[in-house]
C-alpha cells in the first residue's frame, strides 16, 4: 500500500498563483497530483482535493465569492458530501467558507495591510486525515502571505465550532491577521474537509525555511492512499 501513488486534483481557477506549487508538493510527497479546470463539472478519479492559494477570478467582489460558483466547486461539494477528502489553501479556504462547506468567513486582516512571512501554528487536533502526522500541541512554522485572513465567526458559531472541536490550527506565537480565537485551520464536523490560511506546500523543504507544511500535505496523502486501500 506505502508504493501507492494516490491522485490528488488540484483546482486551477482564474487567478490561481499557488496550484503549481501545490502541484509540486504533493509530487514530492508520494502524490500523483493532477490539475482539475474551474469550468470542469466534474472531477477526474481522484482520492483528495486541493483548492490552493491565489486570487481566484481577482478577488473581486469578496475574496473566494465567486468561486463558489464555478462548475468545479458543485463538483468538489458533491465530492465531499460522499466523504472525499478536501483541503483548502488560503484562497481555497476563502473559497470553502463562502462555498458553506465549512464554517466561518475571512475577512480583511486587522492591520488592513497584506501580510507575508513565516508564523507558528499550534496543532490542536491530530485526529484529522489532514494532520496525524502531527501531534497535539505541536507547533509548525509555516508562512502565510495574504490580506484577507482574520477569520470570523459571531458568537453563536464560535460556540458551536468550540463545541464540535472544529479548529485544528491556531496561531501560537503572534495572531498575525487578527483571527477569532487564535484560528488558522478548521475543518467540517465530518472532518474530510479542511482550510487554513498558511501555505503548507511553500514548507515542504527545510531549505525552504521549513518542512513542517510536508507534516500536513503528507497527512493527506496517507488518507487518500488508505482510502485508494479500501476501494480497491
Amino acid at each position: 500500500m506505502s508504493d501507492v501513488r494516490p491522485r490528488v486534483g488540484v483546482v486551477v481557477f482564474p487567478g490561481s498563483n499557488d496550484d503549481r506549487d501545490a502541484l509540486w508538493a504533493l509530487g514530492a510527497l508520494g502524490a500523483e497530483a493532477v490539475p482539475v479546470w474551474h469550468a470542469d463539472a466534474s472531477l477526474p478519479d481522484v482520492g483528495a482535493v486541493v483548492l490552493p492559494g491565489g486570487f481566484s477570478y481577482g478577488d473581486y467582489l469578496r475574496a473566494g465569492a465567486l468561486a463558489r460558483f464555478a462548475p468545479a466547486l458543485a463538483a468538489v461539494a458533491d465530492f465531499a458530501a460522499e466523504g472525499g477528502l478536501v483541503l483548502g489553501i488560503c484562497n481555497g479556504f476563502q473559497v470553502l467558507c463562502e462555498a458553506g462547506l465549512l464554517p466561518g468567513v475571512l475577512r480583511p486582516n486587522a492591520s488592513l495591510t497584506f501580510v507575508c512571512r513565516d508564523v507558528e501554528v499550534r496543532v490542536e487536533r491530530d485526529d484529522t486525515p489532514f494532520t496525524t502526522r502531527c501531534r497535539v500541541g505541536q507547533r509548525l512554522r509555516i508562512p502565510i502571505k495574504h490580506g484577507e485572513g482574520c477569520w470570523f465567526a459571531d458568537e453563536a458559531l464560535l460556540r458551536e465550532v468550540a463545541d464540535l472541536d472544529q479548529v485544528v490550527l491556531r496561531y501560537a506565537v503572534e495572531n498575525p491577521n487578527g483571527s477569532v480565537d487564535h484560528v488558522a485551520g478548521v475543518v467540517n464536523p465530518e472532518g474530510n474537509v479542511m482550510g487554513l490560511m498558511p501555505h503548507p506546500e511553500h514548507a515542504v523543504d527545510p531549505l525552504l525555511g521549513s518542512g513542517d507544511g510536508a507534516l500536513i500535505l503528507a497527512s493527506l496523502i496517507d488518507a487518500a492512499r488508505e482510502a485508494h486501500a479500501v476501494t480497491t
